[in-house]
């Protein structure tokens, strides 16, 4: 067997660990894909990806003529998109689940769906992103106002723990005393969908309507 059968092909994955194979076992069958997607090389197998007859990467491994694709020295298709981004593109159709790292968002995931014409991951991440959306409609906050003096006050803002943030400090008139009193507007994030604001909520509110005017 001649040296050049026997040439191992070095292939570096997108964490950059180096394997390599065999070029025959890479042209067996035409079974295994190289793709260079924006400098990173990623190798798959042709059923991967024509999981999707009507996308892009199905046209790619199908040579279709009108995509005028090019390769680069080593053979690996040449695709100008984010690497980072096409991970979960393609465990995806390894595996039909869409597993996002917390450093990537799902809006980057459509595009690049929509880029590669994946049809059932761009339903998915339309889906996701519009229940992140009713999620965020959802966070409301509950307000609570608190009457105390300027003792109280720097305790108060020492103490407050538990979510709680000031919004608004109103001083108020005191005709009984010379020392100054304030109103205390302060807020948390509050999720329950069935019970916006309670009771309390709605009197503070008017309180610091009431106070603003003074």
């Amino acid at each position: 067997m001649s040296s050049g059968e026997d040439k191992q092909s070095m292939i570096t994955s997108p964490v950059g660990q180096q394997y390599s194979l065999n070029n025959n076992s890479l042209n067996s069958n035409n079974k295994w894909v190289r793709l260079n997607v924006g400098g990173s090389i990623f190798m798959t197998t042709r059923s991967t990806l024509c999981r999707d007859p009507k996308s892009f990467l199905y046209r790619l491994c199908d040579e279709d003529p009108s995509l005028g694709s090019d390769k680069d020295e080593s053979g690996a298709y040449l695709i100008d998109r984010d690497p980072t981004y096409f991970g979960p593109i393609l465990n995806f159709l390894r595996h039909g689940k869409l597993i996002i790292n917390k450093d990537l968002s799902e809006e980057g995931v459509l595009e690049e769906a929509e880029f590669y014409n994946i049809t059932d991951l761009i339903k998915i991440c339309k889906q996701r992103i519009s229940e992140s959306k009713q999620k965020s409609d959802l966070e409301k906050h509950v307000y609570r106002v608190i009457q105390c003096g300027t003792e109280e006050l720097t305790q108060m803002v020492s103490t407050m723990s538990d979510g709680w943030k000031f919004e608004q400090l109103i001083p108020i008139p005191n005709g009984f005393s010379s020392g100054v009193e304030f109103l205390c507007v302060v807020s948390r994030a509050f999720t329950n969908s069935i019970k916006m604001f309670d009771e309390n909520s709605d009197r503070a509110k008017m309180i610091q309507q009431k106070a603003s005017r003074m």
